[in-house]
């Protein structure tokens, strides 16, 4: 399989996950991920640094499984979250996807741009989202799934909540 091809298999993978959020398809969305999947959003240290051990630094988000994450739309499915009530509106946007050199039709790294923009009509104020992906996805049953999120939030100021939708 030629570079252009990963890419386009890979960037579509991205793309139905902007899409199964912002439109609520919670168990598509779970799908894309691999069981012993990773979700991590490093906090930053200062302006210049992020931490870079899950375990003895604060994150914003780290989920070391999909158990994690479904336990995670199971909160926002309930209704039971206060800050959640109704559920903030969101469109995602992906751009500039780039493989690894590496990148094989079984297992690639593609880094990307995105912007989540934000709306809570609790509140009626809107918000944007950015940063960088880097998105880790194996081959399993013949589909690719997402073995590994990493999450650079750039403007880390967070006007009051931010959950794994909004990512």
């Amino acid at each position: 399989m030629n570079a252009d091809a990963l890419l386009r298999d890979g960037a579509a993978v991205l793309a139905k996950e902007s899409r199964y959020l912002d439109e609520r398809l919670w168990d598509e969305w779970l799908a894309l991920y691999c069981e012993d999947c990773e979700f991590w959003a490093p906090a930053w240290r200062n302006d210049e640094e992020m931490t870079d051990d899950f375990e003895r630094q604060i994150s914003i988000f780290y989920f070391k499984s999909r158990a994690g994450l479904e336990d995670r739309v199971w909160r926002i499915r309930s209704g039971q979250a206060p800050a959640l009530t109704p559920l903030p509106r969101t469109t995602h946007l992906i751009a500039n996807s780039v493989l690894d050199d590496d990148a094989m039709a079984d297992a690639m790294t593609l880094h990307s741009a995105w912007t989540c923009h934000v709306y809570n009509p609790r509140t009626r104020v809107q918000h944007v989202f950015f940063g960088r992906h880097e998105h880790h996805l194996i081959r399993q049953g013949g589909d690719l799934c997402i073995k590994r999120k990493k999450i650079t939030l750039m403007n880390d100021y967070v006007p009051g909540m931010i959950d794994v939708f909004c990512v």
